[in-house]
């Protein structure tokens, strides 16, 4: 078997992991673009609040990993982000590039073509779980028509207050492994999703979620041969840093 001949995903159910952030600084419109131009149609990205309630685009709490600053979110209005260089850290080629809101994502999304998996990260520092999931709904809701839209999370009761508020999107639940009351636990918000951890993942699982009709999608796999024996089981996508790996 070559790795042209390999089972595999399906174009659509490849996700580009904070945009194809193997070759661009993640979550960031570069990012985003890379992963158009390599012909994927879905990114994972991240969203959390500043302390004024931007939501901007961003994994870590604080903006020191992946900016030119230094500082928590908490302590960051909107205005705090001119001047912020979030991509000389990965490469000079992308020096300049802003730390983007999930407003300029949304807009950029429409014009290249892009569905997103919008993942809500819970921070202490926000005001409220409303506050959070309101921001969220408010910035989705100005997408192109074209535009679909997935949610995820670590955290159960934001995938909750979100299907309150958008009942007929896509809810996926983040886990390393699913604990053994998956089923339960996903019920509860209610979503019939998982994403977890290419290394937790088994036959057996994949067995059992396909006879209850739940998805499971991979997160982060970069080497396609990991998941081959996976594709025939029911795993229904890859969330990758370089999604030209998994395309044809």
């Amino acid at each position: 078997m070559t790795v042209e001949t390999m089972p595999g995903p399906r174009p659509d159910a490849v996700q580009a992991h904070r945009g194809a952030s193997a070759l661009a600084p993640e979550n960031t419109i570069a990012a985003f673009r890379k992963a158009a131009e390599q012909g994927a149609r879905w990114v994972e990205l991240d969203v959390a609040l500043l302390g004024d309630g931007t939501l901007v685009v961003i994994h870590d709490v604080t903006i020191d990993r992946t900016t030119s600053g230094s500082g928590s979110l908490s302590d960051m209005r909107r205005s705090d982000l001119d001047g912020l260089d979030a991509g000389s850290w990965f490469d000079g080629r992308f020096a300049g590039e802003p730390l983007p809101t999930l407003d300029a994502v949304i807009a950029e999304l429409g014009a290249l073509g892009l569905n997103a998996n919008v993942e809500i990260k819970q921070h202490a520092h926000h005001r409220s779980l409303d506050q959070l999931v309101q921001t969220v709904q408010t910035a989705i809701a100005q997408r192109a028509p074209q535009t679909e839209i997935m949610i995820s999370s670590f955290d159960p009761e934001a995938l909750r207050a979100m299907h309150t508020l958008e009942p007929e999107l896509e809810m996926a639940m983040l886990w390393g492994r699913p604990p053994e009351d998956w089923e339960a636990q996903l019920a509860t918000i209610p979503a019939r999703t998982i994403h977890m951890h290419f290394k937790a993942l088994s036959i057996g699982l994949l067995e059992e979620t396909s006879k209850r009709g739940i998805q499971v999608r991979a997160w982060t796999c970069n080497n396609p041969v990991q998941l081959v024996s996976f594709w025939d089981a029911g795993l229904a996508g890859v969330i990758t840093d370089d999604p030209s790996l998994f395309l044809p």
